[in-house]
């Protein structure tokens, strides 16, 4: 736990130095500017999209930029030949930048809609939305070398990942979606402005968590094949 304590507080040091926070605060003012301008709408339809849409920054593209930095610093390199587990490194990106989506996602959603929404299912569906896009991102991004070479394979994995939203809008109206492991924490984020029936809070965590600890498997397998052998035999 000691390793852990430390190399969170080393994430948030690097993420406050390379501006992730100051992108989260402009974001959020853009958010505001807009939010204080639209005209009334459904922002109990409409806010669950913008937060599933808003992780894909914070929590897809910021791993992708933590592990570029630390590749392109060196410190990569330095860390595979330390005693830091493969969990501990994961666990601590996915930690620090949940938190930040959580923040973020809080308070965009306290500002369009106020207090009357319910916070457990909120909670629930941005923490387990960020772990699964945090630890997908890392899936892809240890495969590369720069940015240039990762974003359009970035495009087309965000475009996957967004399909839930297709059913969401009734645009593809199938049940098999329910299989796509994203559609889990976005009917936990719709429950948050609606009732919401117990099989779809069971779904929504049950289905979600299973999913992050595969994704967790996954990261951890790509972290010794692509981080672990390429970092430490350079």
């Amino acid at each position: 736990m000691h390793r852990l304590a430390a190399t969170v507080r080393l994430d948030l040091r690097l993420q406050l130095r390379n501006g992730f926070y100051y992108a989260v605060a402009f974001v959020l003012a853009c958010w505001f500017i807009l939010l204080t301008r639209l005209p009334a709408i459904d922002w109990g339809t409409v806010l669950p999209a913008v937060v599933f849409g808003n992780l894909v920054m914070v929590n897809f593209y910021f791993i992708a930029g933590l592990v570029l930095l630390e590749k392109g610093e060196g410190t990569l390199e330095a860390q595979v030949v330390t005693p830091l587990a493969d969990w501990e490194y994961l666990a601590s990106k996915t930690a620090t930048l949940t938190a930040l989506s959580l923040v973020e996602q809080v308070v965009i959603v306290w500002s369009a809609y106020g207090g009357g929404f319910a916070g457990v299912p909120l909670v629930a569906g941005i923490v387990l939305a960020a772990v699964l896009y945090t630890l997908v991102g890392f899936l892809l991004i240890a495969r590369y070398r720069s940015i240039n070479e990762y974003m359009f394979p970035s495009v087309l994995f965000t475009a996957i990942l967004s399909l839930p939203m297709l059913h969401y809008f009734g645009l593809w109206d199938t049940r098999l979606l329910y299989l796509h492991p994203f559609t889990a924490p976005l009917v936990l984020l719709a429950g948050a402005f609606r009732p919401m029936p117990p099989w779809q809070w069971a779904y929504g965590v049950l289905y979600a968590a299973v999913w992050a600890g595969l994704l967790l498997i996954a990261a951890r397998r790509t972290f010794d094949r692509f981080i672990v052998a390429r970092e430490g035999g350079r």
